[in-house]
C-alpha cells in the first residue's frame, strides 16, 4: 500500500497503518548570526558543529568571521542550539552543541535543529574543523588544516601546508594542494590533484585517482590504498620513486618507464604464479628514492604519465 500524500492533510496521519512511515522535516525557521574576531598574526581556529555543513574560505581582512546559519522546525528548536565561543590571543574556538533535550512531535516528525558554519579567514591560518554530520569545504588557505566529519563529503581547493582529512562515510576531492597530505575515508571515492611532498590516502571502499602536478617531488614515502576499488596514479615526467604496487584481485597496467621491473613471468612457472606476477609491480622510476606503495584489495591499478 502506498503512503498517502502529505498534501491531503495531517488528518490522515491517524489512519496510516503501522507499516507506513511519514517523515516531515520542513526546517521552517532559519536564524543567522555572526561572530567576528580580530587577530594579529596567524589565527588558530577550532570549529565544531554537531550537525551541519562547514564552509571555509580566505579573504584579505585580518579578522575571522563566522556566520552561523541555524535551522529548525520551530523558533524554540533553533533557540535551543548552544553556541559557545572563546578567544585567547590568536586561538579562537567556536562550537555549536546539540540541545540538551530534542523534542519530537507527531508521527515520524523530526524536531531536531542544525547549524551550518560559513567561515572567512586570513589566507594564512591553522584550522581544525569537525562536523558530526555534514559536508566540509575549504578554499585558498595555507597552514595546518584538519577536517573531520562523521558522515559527509569533504572538498579542498588551493590549500597549502599540512592537510589532514577524515570522513567516516563520504567522498573526498582535493584540487591543487601543496605540501603534506593525509586522507582517510571509511567509504567513498578519493580524487586528488596536487604538488605534494607526502601522500597518504586510504579508503575502505572506493576508487582513488591521484594526479601529481609538474615539479612534484617526494620528501617522504607515499602510500595509496583502498580495500575495494581501482587506483589510477598520474605522474609527471622526471618524477622519481621506488614503486611497489599490488592488487589482491585485479590487473596492473603501467605506462611509465620503470627500471628493474619485478614483474617477469617465466615460462616454467605454474598458472597461479603467473597470475600473482601480473598482480604485482616493483621497480625504480627515475632516480628511485622514496617508496611509492600502492595497494587495492579488489580492483585494477593504472600507472600513467601526465
Amino acid at each position: 500500500m502506498k503512503c498517502a500524500s502529505l498534501g491531503v492533510g495531517l488528518a490522515l496521519l491517524g489512519t496510516l497503518t503501522a507499516g507506513c512511515v511519514v517523515s516531515v522535516d520542513t526546517q521552517a525557521e532559519i536564524v543567522r548570526e555572526e561572530k567576528r574576531f580580530t587577530v594579529a598574526g596567524t589565527p588558530e581556529l577550532h570549529l565544531a558543529t554537531f550537525d551541519g555543513s562547514i564552509e571555509i574560505q580566505s579573504w584579505d581582512k585580518t579578522e575571522v568571521l563566522v556566520e552561523i546559519e541555524k535551522r529548525g522546525p520551530t523558533r524554540e528548536a533553533v533557540d535551543a542550539l548552544d553556541v559557545r565561543t572563546s578567544q585567547n590571543g590568536a586561538r579562537i574556538e567556536l562550537e555549536v552543541k546539540r540541545p540538551r533535550a530534542e523534542s519530537f512531535s507527531g508521527v515520524g516528525m523530526n524536531r531536531t535543529a542544525s547549524a551550518k558554519l560559513i567561515v572567512s579567514v586570513p589566507r594564512h591560518a591553522n584550522i581544525v574543523a569537525s562536523s558530526g554530520d555534514g559536508s566540509i569545504s575549504i578554499e585558498r588557505v595555507n597552514g595546518r588544516v584538519e577536517l573531520r566529519t562523521g558522515d559527509g563529503s569533504i572538498r579542498a581547493s588551493e590549500v597549502g601546508g599540512d592537510l589532514l582529512i577524515n570522513t567516516g562515510d563520504g567522498s573526498v576531492t582535493v584540487n591543487h594542494a601543496d605540501g603534506r597530505l593525509d586522507i582517510e575515508t571509511g567509504d567513498g571515492g578519493v580524487t586528488v590533484t596536487g604538488r605534494n611532498t607526502r601522500v597518504k590516502i586510504h579508503t575502505g571502499d572506493g576508487s582513488i585517482t591521484y594526479r601529481a602536478e609538474p615539479d612534484s617531488r617526494m620528501a617522504e614515502d607515499w602510500e595509496i590504498t583502498t580495500g575495494d576499488g581501482g587506483i589510477i596514479v598520474y605522474l609527471p615526467n622526471g618524477f622519481s620513486a621506488q614503486v611497489d604496487a599490488h592488487t589482491g584481485d585485479g590487473s596492473i597496467r603501467n605506462e611509465l618507464q620503470i627500471d628493474g621491473l619485478d614483474q617477469g613471468v617465466e615460462a616454467d612457472k605454474d598458472s597461479e604464479e603467473r597470475h600473482e606476477a601480473r598482480r604485482t609491480l616493483r621497480g625504480r622510476l627515475g632516480d628511485g628514492g622514496k617508496n611509492l606503495r600502492i595497494r587495492t584489495g579488489d580492483g585494477s591499478i593504472r600507472l600513467r604519465s601526465m
